[in-house]
């Protein structure tokens, strides 16, 4: 059903894994999606597959010089943001005592400041009940060992999406967050250890990890207009991981 027909959508971080897959969600919803990734190779092979309702733009989302180039492009070919997802995330693993200053920056510049930089670079743009979307992690609220900086970096998004949601009225936006458990994704992949993927699945009620696609039907759920009085709200898709 083409439940976004019509919309201008953005997907930053969308050359693989979660984010591609919901830039070929809302292609297949009838939206326009402009998307985002820092290699070029990967958005183009991307972008190939996606096809030609979707445009790619190789953009560092810590960089505001590249947000704006790629800001830059939205207006000009679409002139508008119906939908804007921040999505564009990175993640590292570090045993508490050994967490380097490099770890500490990556994650921020990347996870928090890329995130509120891609929505206020975006204001210009965005249309009268513009849905925005973060994505946020289950890390946030209960953090494997290891993952506590990066749990604190998604912890930042859950917050900036509670201050934002009061900015709803006086910019016309609504936002909100779709925090992932472990989702079969090759950043999750290249991240966790078979060892610590297998245990990872053995934690999730549901006994399996997300697949990307799972994902990315919530997040279309809150871009469409079904979801037009959800406003500051988590959603969590984590097959109950942390939530009993």
């Amino acid at each position: 059903m083409a439940v976004l027909e019509g919309k201008i959508a953005v997907v930053t971080g969308a050359s693989t894994g979660i984010g591609f897959a919901t830039a070929r969600a809302f292609r297949d919803a009838g939206a326009t999606v402009f998307v985002t990734g820092r290699r070029k190779h990967v958005l183009d092979a991307a972008v190939a597959e996606l096809g030609d309702r979707v445009t790619g733009v190789v953009c560092d989302v810590s960089v505001r010089s590249e947000l704006d180039a790629f800001y830059g492009t939205v207006r000009d070919r679409a002139g508008r943001i119906d939908v804007l997802v921040a999505n564009a995330g990175v993640g590292a693993t570090a045993p508490f005592g050994e967490v380097t200053e490099e770890l500490i920056d990556s994650l921020f510049a990347t996870n928090v400041k890329g995130t509120i930089f891609t929505l206020q670079q975006a204001l210009p743009l965005l249309s009268d009940n513009a849905s925005v979307i973060l994505t946020g992690s289950t890390a946030s609220s209960r953090p494997n060992p290891g993952l506590e900086v990066y749990g604190a970096s998604k912890a930042a998004i859950r917050n900036l999406a509670r201050g934002w949601a009061h900015s709803a009225r006086a910019h016309g936006f609504r936002v909100n967050v779709v925090s992932p458990g472990g989702t079969r994704t090759e950043g999750l992949l290249e991240l966790l250890t078979p060892e610590a993927l297998e245990q990872t699945e053995a934690s999730v009620p549901l006994g399996r990890l997300a697949e990307p696609e799972e994902i990315a039907a919530l997040t279309t759920f809150l871009a469409s207009d079904a979801s037009s009085y959800v406003n500051g709200a988590e959603f969590h898709a984590d097959g109950g991981y942390a939530q009993v």
